[in-house]
């Protein structure tokens, strides 16, 4: 016993050892909350208070989940694979597989990941003859689930106007097409689960005096209906409430709720300790994370939001070296800056491994990307894919071969039907046999297809006609933007609930193609001849892709979105963007909870760092192919600034944007006889006016704004601007 408490810090040992009660454990971020909870487990068993059978045990992974069975397994001589430890869809997948027929469902009934529900629903819109751009299926599936997962069946759900009202009919009709094919999705799980325990009172009162004692990691991520369950199962909310019910052990952090998007209620601690009048809550402060001044620095941050539980960080590890911020003129300079720290870091014996850098939007990474390919450093994205690898990219690309080549067949059956244009896998067969019998490309055999299926092919053939016509007036970054509007490419991802991140990626893709045009080009701004702009920027598209990041078992820089962050810790970490507008995000910026909620995210990517901490921001950053100037991020602002170290660089030449912030405001050469504000006119891109200028002598430059044309950095030497 006394091995099993060694060294537990006295707040651990108090939660560990707490009698037979309900109990809240606020664990902030490196307090050992996993430690606490399989401890706490091995404590109750190893004392005789409660056998293994009379344990459960929820998590948010199958990762988590493994990891405390390994945990127990080590601590207690018992075989712990037939415990209740698992998430709450696997725990709700093993009621009903226990009691299918109560739930009314087959002993063999299936469930449905998200691209099977995706599929059962367009099969559904497509059977009932719904137009599935009126009615798109990702957007009608988040629709059901996010009904489900507040409880609410389709019989319940409330029509506000006509159209929510056909949503509610074909939510219905999801419900008797699941029933009869004996499936379930994910939210169906938890609801059935729910449902069943709630009707069938003995069923219900079994397992509440089955199951002791009640352990829940990560409780702050909990939604309506994952509460409610808990509720059920420890004997509130039942239809007897005298029964007496489980000891519930939440675990949570609300500085750490960052998925109010999901449908996580950060109300639920609250909740919880009202409606089970806990007696107190047990604050793990002690960190064996990060250093002091990373802690601090948290700290300060997260004070800003109100309505907190409340705790404070620290640690015996001391204060650590300062928080590093730099300023860079652009996000090109920002990348640039970061990925020279790396190769100082990886001097420094640092391992690729233990340097992550952080961002708030997916988009973000391909900047990021670039700067470490072209210094030929391993990197990888952690739980997503590379900027040119992603869906919506790869379709935007698609269209751009065909403007530039419309043999390509791969690129013609990649987007042919999508946005999805009635041209289904039939027709797509014709048209190969058609190509095979006249030795043609798909696009070329497309006019000897007849019927429907011919004039919806057609159709798709006139666009790219249209778009390549269009190609011939238009710069690269416009034909980007023109294609992703008329191909319906931007319609398409609006429609979806969460297709804000593509839609973002889409945006990138126009700057990517900014930012190439300026980077093939000679010195005074005219195109390096390539084959053309588009052929080269799709050549480039596919040098980045593919290959270049870091093979299996090769140690690698870690690039993630802050959310992917969660849970996990490095020793150096790199937070990027840190500008109003894109962290905090200004679609959360406009409101008290969404700011706090952004807060919370920048709180969990500060205590990701083990040493070193930087912070970086741009003064201006490409937006949708223009120049846009930014403001550095209020959480900047927000902490001490006797914790930061503020970092600048001096001047070089070469690329726009590079050199410190104090360089953006130098004049040019009197030489030159030019400044910021001038009118200038340019023998390609026509009037202009300067908005920045950088370097001086041979290697000064300046950004001008020329309207239609866009913003560029030109090199004076080469340039030959004249006054306007």
């Amino acid at each position: 016993m006394s091995d099993l408490l060694a060294n537990l810090n006295p707040p651990q040992l108090a939660a560990v050892t707490l009698p037979a009660q309900h109990a809240l454990i606020l664990a902030g971020a490196g307090s050992g909350k996993t430690r606490v909870l399989t401890t706490r487990i091995a404590w109750l068993i190893s004392t005789g208070q409660v056998g293994p059978q009379g344990i459960l045990a929820v998590t948010f992974t199958n990762k988590a989940a493994k990891e405390m069975q390994s945990r127990l397994a080590a601590m207690l001589p018992i075989n712990t694979r037939g415990m209740w430890i698992g998430t709450f869809h696997g725990l709700c997948n093993r009621l009903l597989r226990a009691h299918h027929r109560e739930a009314g469902l087959p002993e063999t009934f299936q469930i449905l990941d998200a691209a099977d529900q995706l599929s059962a629903i367009k099969r559904l819109l497509k059977n009932l003859n719904v137009d599935d751009e009126k009615f798109p299926p990702r957007e009608l599936m988040h629709f059901i689930n996010a009904h489900k997962e507040q409880g609410i069946r389709a019989a319940q759900a409330e029509a506000y106007d006509h159209y929510t009202s056909r949503r509610v009919e074909l939510y219905t009709e999801y419900e008797g097409q699941c029933q009869r094919e004996g499936v379930v999705d994910f939210a169906e799980l938890l609801l059935r689960s729910y449902e069943l325990l709630q009707r069938n009172e003995p069923l219900c009162r079994h397992y509440q005096e089955r199951f002791r004692h009640i352990l829940v990691d990560e409780f702050q991520d909990t939604n309506r209906l994952q509460y409610a369950w808990l509720k059920l199962l420890a004997g509130r909310g039942s239809v007897r409430p005298e029964t007496p019910g489980a000891c519930v052990f939440a675990v949570g952090d609300d500085d750490q709720s960052i998925y109010a998007f999901r449908g996580a209620e950060i109300g639920n601690m609250r909740d919880l300790q009202r409606e089970f009048e806990l007696p107190s809550v047990i604050r793990l402060e002690q960190n064996y994370r990060s250093h002091g001044n990373i802690l601090d620095a948290a700290n300060a941050l997260i004070k800003q939001n109100v309505g907190r539980l409340g705790k404070n960080l620290w640690t015996e590890a001391g204060a650590g070296e300062p928080i590093r911020v730099f300023e860079g003129i652009s996000d090109f300079d920002e990348a640039r800056f970061i990925v020279d720290e790396i190769s100082e870091l990886l001097r420094e014996g640092i391992g690729r491994d233990q340097i992550a850098l952080l961002y708030r939007s997916n988009a973000q990474s391909r900047v990021l990307e670039h700067q470490l390919f072209t210094a030929g450093v391993p990197y990888r994205v952690h739980g997503g894919l590379r900027f040119f690898d992603r869906q919506e990219i790869k379709h935007a690309l698609a269209y751009l071969r065909l403007i530039a080549n419309p043999d390509d067949d791969t690129a013609f059956a990649r987007v042919v039907n999508f946005p999805t244009r009635g041209i289904g896998t039939r027709s797509l067969e014709a048209l190969q046999e058609a190509a095979q019998r006249n030795n043609a490309s798909l696009y070329n055999a497309a006019a000897s297809l007849a019927g429907k299926a011919g004039t919806a092919v057609a159709r798709f053939v006139a666009l790219i006609e249209d778009l390549r016509a269009d190609t011939r007036a238009r710069s690269l970054p416009e034909v980007v933007d023109h294609l992703i509007d008329k191909t319906g490419l931007r319609q398409h991802y609006l429609a979806e609930k969460e297709g804000q991140d593509r839609l973002e990626n889409l945006d990138e893709l126009i700057n990517a193609a900014t930012t190439f045009l300026y980077e093939d080009s000679d010195q005074d701004g005219e195109p390096a001849a390539n084959g053309g702009p588009l052929a080269s920027f799709l050549a480039h598209a596919s040098l980045e892709a593919g290959e270049h990041q870091a093979g299996e078992g090769e140690t690698a820089v870690q690039l993630m979105t802050v959310h992917a962050a969660k849970g996990l810790e490095f020793d150096v970490v790199f937070i990027t963007g840190l500008e109003q507008g894109l962290f905090p995000h200004e679609n959360a910026a406009q409101e008290r909870a969404g700011l706090e909620e952004e807060r919370r995210l920048m709180y969990v990517a500060v205590t990701r760092a083990r040493q070193r901490l930087y912070l970086t921001h741009a003064q201006t950053r490409m937006l949708h192919g223009q120049t846009r100037y930014c403001l550095p991020s209020s959480f900047v602002d927000e902490l001490p600034a006797e914790l930061l170290r503020r970092i600048n660089r001096t001047a070089s030449a070469g690329q726009p944007g590079r050199g410190a912030a104090s360089a953006a405001r130098q004049p040019p050469t009197a030489g030159h006889g030019l400044r910021i504000g001038q009118n200038v006119r340019h023998a390609r891109f026509g009037v202009g006016v300067i908005v920045s200028t950088e370097g001086a002598g041979p290697e000064a430059r300046v950004q001008v704004n020329f309207g239609a044309a866009g913003m560029k950095w030109l090199a004076l030497e080469y340039a030959r601007l004249t006054p306007a």
